[in-house]
């Protein structure tokens, strides 16, 4: 997959297959777009491209928002949209200028003119332009003006629960991971760089990677431990992830470590990307270490069934 910061870095093609969105989560939604997209590609001998945005329209839009948090960074959107098939990536810098252009000038100037697009494929009701104000009744009236044909896809259902990137991120705060990731049509992602720690799981027998997570938007799961696979440098280990904070240490910042099952590295300063399986336990108070450590005694039995 080839990807572009912007789209004044993207040549134009003669042929492209687009699609457009922040894709959240590239959820069951999203990848049903996406399949889509390069089933038309294949027939259409056509190239697939995925428009994106970043920031999310909403930090510049409502600035005073505090509360929006992402299922996936841009990174771990990056990682889905390759696994996926896509050959081409725009991440378009979103800004209050971007956001005024309407939604003729959006499609005529950059769908059509700057990428190359023949074929349009969207979402249920997507809306695009200067205040949202562009429409698929006003895509169907651009489409032959602009020499594109449009697809427009159906809101996705699972088991009769039609997927939002709004339930998937309810889901996961309430712990509710195996729904999260039916609704995502894959494992929650979790990425940070291991950075040290107090060392106080080596002295428990757990001994932890302590992950930093650098998005401050990104959307942290229900408090407690999972059940992971994590993967480090490009191999994949069974381990058991603590969301919390550590309330028998009093603490009060939020941490997120993982104990790797039969693992023995020095990983400092590496990248970690933990995929989340199944919910073990709350986050709990023990009055000493000696109860924790008992309690993840416990649970390494716990995930460890929950991963065979």
């Amino acid at each position: 997959m080839k990807i572009y910061n912007s789209i004044d870095d993207f040549q134009v093609l003669p042929n492209a297959v687009v699609t457009i969105g922040t894709f959240d989560g590239v959820h069951e939604g999203h990848l049903q777009i996406i399949q889509r997209l390069l089933e038309l590609a294949r027939i259409q001998n056509a190239e697939s491209v995925v428009l994106t945005f970043f920031p999310h329209p909403r930090m510049v839009l409502q600035p005073e928002d505090n509360g929006l948090k992402l299922i996936t960074t841009m990174e771990e959107r990056k990682i889905l949209l390759q696994k996926n098939g896509i050959e081409h990536l725009i991440i378009q810098p979103f800004s209050k200028e971007f956001s005024r252009l309407t939604a003729i000038e959006f499609v005529r100037d950059v769908l059509v003119e700057k990428i190359g697009m023949k074929t349009l494929v969207i979402g249920y009701d997507h809306h695009f332009g200067r205040n949202r104000e562009g429409s698929y009744k006003d895509l169907e009236e651009m489409a032959p003006a602009y020499g594109f044909q449009l697809e427009e896809i159906t809101k996705k259902v699972v088991d009769e629960v039609a997927v939002s990137s709004t339930k998937i991120r309810n889901h996961l705060l309430s712990g509710d991971i195996h729904l999260a990731n039916k609704l995502l049509g894959h494992d929650f992602m979790l990425s940070g760089e291991v950075i040290k720690g107090d060392q106080i799981g080596a002295g428990l027998g757990f001994p932890t990677a302590n992950l930093k997570i650098a998005d401050p938007y990104k959307l942290i799961p229900r408090h407690g431990i999972y059940a992971v696979l994590a993967e480090v440098e490009g191999e994949m280990f069974k381990g058991m992830l603590y969301i919390g904070t550590r309330p028998v240490l009093n603490g009060k910042k939020l941490s997120v470590e993982v104990n790797l099952f039969d693992f023995d590295r020095n990983i400092y300063g590496k990248m970690v990307n933990i995929y989340l399986k199944s919910w073990v336990r709350s986050d709990m108070y023990f009055d000493n270490l000696q109860q924790l450590k008992e309690k993840m005694e416990e649970d390494k039995v716990n995930a460890t069934k929950l991963l065979s």
